[in-house]
């Protein structure tokens, strides 16, 4: 969760949404349409790193010296917000939860399974449900934290997502990461032992890493066989210590080519390996390696942010929930929803974030899902190399059709091309105008 909220009109204290927006989540849901997620963001961490600025808080911070010490008050407040949202919505299972961060293994695995219990009891899990949690390897390596990632398994855990970022030691130091290749490593054959899924995060483009860092990087990543590797442009956020020693000149700042380079690389050897890419930044080995929870965000599937500063989406109805875990507690405490603000989506605001977010994956978007002047936009697009046409809309009709007479694809599916998505922000300019 970022750590700077938006604007947005107040919320009401009661939690209570919209009837309309109730109705089309209940709708969805007797029809089995889409999915329904759980986001659980842990705000703790027991450094900050300097490039990152979620919304996370260290012991220190907060006023206390060890992570243990701050679970209790944020635990309680945590079930609360489960039970309010118990109350505000009708029960419908969930598809898929996502512990996120901070580091939400600083929580001990039946801490975490207390979450899911208390999910499960409210609204239900899918007897398919995929429970990701994500996990800095120093937190559930098994050399320092044997026996951690059986716990997690058992409480019911589906999915270990590890933050690698690198697997070059000066990169991981620019990055203030404290752990080691080796962590990831046996972290991954343990979670494989025990059935868990596994994704490894990457970042590119640190200050100080060359092509040939991020190659040995990205080869050391597919050498652990993990089901699934995301990989991120770093970007420099405002506030942050990276961003300070950028300012001063102590670091550079990244640079565009140089990132484009590394996300073509990133391609190549992944593709090589096995992976397919099914959103700008992920790659599967296979259909069960996909992260069904990200999936849903990317198709504006509703989802319910519990804990600090978590954002949430429901029929058309965004809102998101005061940063400070204090404070946090406090509104729960008090019996009140911890929502700082919310905004109801327009019909043109909904139709712009859809095509932002369907976009981004390999599935595409119809080009009959795009207003007249979008669709108009699609053949100079394909001309350009950006996109393909798939299903029965053939690249060569659409090549020699007017461009303002838009494009009959009824059938077909507009699909990035990897220039396209070097270049996601133009397609997106086009089609949106």
């Amino acid at each position: 969760m970022p750590g700077r909220l938006p604007d947005g009109d107040p919320a009401p204290l009661s939690g209570e949404l919209p009837a309309a927006a109730v109705e089309e989540f209940t709708d969805a849901g007797r029809r089995g349409s889409g999915s329904f997620g759980a986001y659980v963001h842990v705000p703790f961490c027991l450094r900050r790193c300097g490039y990152c600025d979620f919304n996370t808080y260290t012991p220190r911070e907060l006023g206390g010296e060890h992570a243990s010490a701050l679970t209790g008050p944020y635990l309680e407040a945590l079930l609360a917000e489960i039970r309010l949202a118990g109350r505000v919505l009708p029960r419908r299972p969930f598809d898929t939860v996502f512990f996120g961060g901070g580091t939400p293994t600083l929580l001990e695995p039946e801490q975490l399974g207390a979450v899911l219990t208390a999910l499960d009891e409210t609204f239900g899990l899918a007897s398919d449900v995929e429970v990701t949690t994500e996990a800095n390897p120093d937190t559930v390596d098994p050399a320092t934290h044997p026996g951690r990632i059986e716990a997690l398994a058992g409480i019911g855990i589906t999915r270990m997502s590890l933050g690698m970022q690198s697997a070059m030691p000066h990169v991981l130091a620019t990055l203030d990461r404290t752990h080691d290749q080796g962590a990831v490593g046996r972290s991954v054959e343990a979670a494989h032992g025990v059935g868990l899924a596994t994704s490894v995060d990457l970042i590119y483009g640190t200050p100080g890493e060359s092509l040939d860092d991020w190659r040995r990087s990205l080869e050391a990543a597919i050498a652990l066989r993990p089901d699934h590797v995301s990989a991120y442009a770093l970007v420099v956020e405002e506030g942050t210590r990276l961003a300070a020693q950028v300012r001063r000149g102590v670091v550079p700042a990244p640079e565009d080519d140089d990132e484009a380079d590394k996300y073509e690389l990133a391609d190549a050897l992944l593709s090589a390996a096995g992976y397919r890419w099914y959103e700008v930044s992920n790659w599967s080995a296979t259909d069960v390696g996909v992260c069904r929870h990200n999936e849903g965000y990317w198709r504006s599937d509703p989802w319910w942010g519990f804990g600090p500063g978590s954002h949430s989406h429901v029929g058309g109805v965004r809102w998101w929930n005061v940063r400070h875990p204090a404070a946090y507690a406090n509104r729960l405490g008090s019996g009140e929803s911890p929502a700082q603000a919310r905004e109801i989506l327009g019909a043109d605001q909904r139709y712009v974030e859809d095509v932002m977010l369907r976009m981004r994956l390999a599935e595409g978007l119809p080009p009959r899902a795009l207003a007249p002047e979008g669709r108009a936009a699609v053949p100079g697009i394909v001309r350009d190399g950006l996109a393909v046409l798939t299903g029965d809309t053939p690249e060569d009709e659409v090549a020699g059709s007017d461009p303002g007479g838009g494009v009959d694809a009824s059938d077909g599916r507009m699909v990035l091309t990897e220039r396209g998505r070097l270049l996601a922000d133009t397609v997106l300019h086009r089609l949106l105008g």
